[in-house]
């Protein structure tokens, strides 16, 4: 009998979402405060891959895990800003259901491969600290390949697996989105299928691709921070703990948010607080993630240090080059 009356009514070709439309007098300023965070995000993180590549001195399995992060983290601000940028601008907050499951499917096959970075790369500390006479047996170029591999793979398995499963869901009516991306939690709220099965899939998933790392992540930590505080010199503790304090800020962040978006409540009242949330696992920690590691990472700030003389250099040369050919 359902059946036939979702049948009856007319299928949603397009969502809206209502994003920052309550605040009509700050569209402008949301507007320039995003953009200077997207171009920042993409330049941070693309110069991060760039010093990883060019630089011999960070050819190591821990810089490398750092490049495919601020790769993912390039691709991940990509997924939402510009989507919110065109919305603030032209206010057009509309989105075809094909576009949505598009960026749900981006969406969650890089918040996956995130977690399971993170997880590599906790455990990349955990060799190094905790067994550093067997990290470079370990921790190979082999090995770091296939880690960072099989998170990409892990990330994008999961979320092709789950796409499949939205994309057969049926919407029809209402429409309205009240968040600033797609999520999967409104559209089960949207669909008219029956969704048990749909979330019952996405626990387990969830619950193997973000729970598990997540473990896994805290358990390197956690024997990270044991083997450090039984270091006796205070300077070996020091340096010990700068090897991974920036990727634990990371972890704190990211997760931390993550979480406190997932696991409140779905009121009103709470509504907008999840949304401040949610901004700061998609948008502020890409951000942050270039801006941490160039300033409290001594080999990437000598990176860019040496990159910038060598650019300064080149650039001196070729005007003195250019300034010969003009006298003579």
């Amino acid at each position: 009998m359902e059946d036939n009356e979702w049948g009856n009514q007319t299928g949603v070709t397009e969502f809206i979402l209502l994003g920052f439309g309550n605040l009509l007098e700050l569209q402008i300023l949301l507007f320039l405060l995003f953009l200077v965070i997207y171009i920042v995000t993409m330049a941070g993180n693309i110069l991060i891959v760039v010093l990883v590549v060019a630089d011999q001195h960070l050819h190591t399995p821990m810089y490398f895990f750092l490049g495919n992060l601020s790769c993912l983290e390039t691709c991940y601000t990509s997924t939402i800003l510009p989507r919110v940028l065109a919305s603030l601008l032209t206010g057009d907050r509309t989105i075809s259901v094909g576009g949505c499951i598009v960026q749900l499917h981006c969406f969650a096959c890089l918040v996956a491969t995130e977690c399971c970075l993170l997880a590599v790369m906790s455990y990349d500390r955990y060799l190094a600290i905790c067994k550093p006479l067997h990290y470079s047996a370990f921790m190979n170029d082999r090995f770091s390949l296939q880690l960072a591999a099989g998170s990409w793979l892990s990330g994008l398995t999961v979320s092709t697996n789950t796409a499949c499963w939205v994309s057969q869901m049926i919407f029809c009516g209402p429409n309205e989105i009240d968040h600033f991306f797609c999520d999967y939690i409104a559209l089960l709220k949207l669909s008219c299928s029956d969704t048990s099965k749909m979330v019952l899939v996405i626990f387990l998933l969830s619950f193997i691709m973000i729970l598990l790392p997540f473990l896994l992540t805290l358990t390197s930590y956690v024997c990270i921070i044991s083997t450090i505080l039984r270091i006796p010199s205070t300077t070996g503790r020091q340096k010990a703990f700068s090897t991974c304090s920036s990727h634990l800020i990371m972890v704190t962040v990211f997760y931390g948010t993550l979480i406190i978006v997932y696991m409140l409540p779905d009121t009103t009242a709470l509504r907008d607080l999840n949304k401040v949330f949610s901004v700061f696992y998609t948008v502020l920690t890409p951000l942050a993630n270039p801006l941490i590691y160039s300033l409290r990472n001594k080999e990437v700030k000598e990176a860019l240090r040496k990159a910038l003389s060598e650019t300064m250099t080149s650039i001196t040369n070729h005007k003195l080059c250019g300034r010969f050919l003009l006298v003579n």
